[in-house]
Formats: structure tokens, sequence, C-alpha cells
């Protein structure tokens, strides 16, 4: 079985109860490397010092907010991020999920439920590591390699976040075929594509950014018009 209560957790809070109670929660569940921050500035010092494996952000901080620090976070590496904030609107939620992030809950919240989510993200993001067989995929103009969440392209080197991976993987398996918007919705968020559908278009321009040439006229990674979307690769 793959261990994941080892995995270095960032809390990121302005309210230092609600930051104590998080803490807490994880603790009772088991994880116990777990970093607070409680402003922009402090995150992203934990951040670079510690390299936790997953963050939990509030959007709305002192010195800035949740949406801009996920954006920071991405220039250095890739973890993945759950939002956990009184900001409930579905234009933060939405906007949220654009960013990158992984999951977003709204305060108030049941610590069950926080924990399973959580608890969903990291298997999601790195049970993958416990598999050795994960494909090294050539298209184009890059190679994707799964098993690291690398791409190369041009002697660069980007890094998939764990939704992109997961949607890359869905893609992968059922390569040359078209894959609907629901069941790629379904793999990512465990939902059906009510609600998730703009989010999905953002984290597949996301990954045309990084595996195509030309973003604009992708040849990898392809839209069919109303049905969904399929990953070209001309020999496995």
């Amino acid at each position: 079985m793959f261990l994941m209560k080892d995995k270095k957790i960032l809390l990121v809070d302005d309210e230092p109860q609600l930051l104590k109670m998080v803490e807490t929660i994880f603790r009772k569940d088991g994880f116990s490397n777990i970093y607070t921050a409680s402003s922009c500035r402090e995150a992203m010092e934990k951040l670079i010092n510690h390299k936790p494996d997953i963050a939990v952000l509030d959007v709305m901080l002192p010195d800035g907010d949740g949406f801009s620090l996920i954006n920071e976070f991405k220039r250095h590496y890739e973890i993945p991020v759950l939002f956990l904030t009184a900001r409930g609107e579905a234009e933060d939620r939405l906007l949220g999920l654009g960013l990158g992030a992984d999951d977003y809950i709204v305060k108030p919240f049941l610590p069950r439920e926080l924990t399973l989510r959580l608890n969903a993200i990291l298997k999601r993001t790195y049970a993958s590591s416990a598999r050795p067989t994960q494909p090294i995929i050539h298209l184009d103009c890059c190679t994707i390699d799964l098993g690291k969440a690398e791409v190369i392209k041009n002697n660069e080197k980007f890094y998939l976040t764990a939704k992109e991976h997961t949607i890359l993987a869905v893609l992968y398996e059922n390569v040359n075929k078209i894959v609907t918007i629901d069941t790629l919705c379904q793999r990512a968020w465990q939902e059906d594509s009510y609600g998730y559908e703009n989010t999905l278009m953002v984290h597949i321009r996301h990954i045309r950014e990084k595996i195509e040439e030309n973003p604009s006229n992708p040849k990898s990674l392809v839209t069919v018009k109303g049905l969904g979307y399929t990953l070209l690769i001309k020999s496995r």
C-alpha cells in the first residue's frame, strides 16, 4: 500500500483559530509534516524552504490573494492545491479551478469532507509513482513522461499539474479515439460535466501550451466539436 501520511502539507490562512483547527484535523487524520502560513509572503517562504507536497489555500489574505498565490507557486514548481475559503460564488470557484486548483471547498466545511478530499487529491497525484509502468508519450513536438509528470519541448522542461496529468492519462488510455467531455470531467473531478465544462477547457488550453508548437492550432490534442477531445499519436 502506498503511504500518503508522510506527505508535507502547507496551510495558508490569515485566521489563526481556523489555521490551528485545520492543522488539528489533519494531524488527527495521521499527517505530521504540516507547515502553516498567514500571508502570501510567508507562504512563498515555506514553499521554497520546505517544498510541500500539497497546499491548502485561503483566497483572502492580508498581502494578496490565493488566486495570485497559486500562480506564484507555479513559477517555482507544481504542487496540487486545494482552496479552502469563504468565497463561495460560482465565479470564484470556476476561477480557482481554472487556475489549476485540484479542488475548492467553501467555509464552513465538514472536517471529514476536508480530509477525504485532501486524501483523494494526494492519491490521484502521487499514487502513480507506486506503479512501475507509466508511459512515455512521443508527440510531434514534445515528449511527455507521465511517470514524472514532465513535458520536454524544444529542450525546455514543463511540469504537469495533477489535473493536467489526469486528463492526459485518460486521453492516452484512449489514444486516437474521442474522449467525451463527460468522461474527462468524471475522471478529473468525480463529477459529471455540469459546471466543469469551462474549467476543463481552461485545463486543455494549459496542456496545449505545454505540448503543442502552436497552441492556437493544435496538432496533437484536438477538439472534436460537440463531443470532446482526442490525443493523436501517429505510432505507439
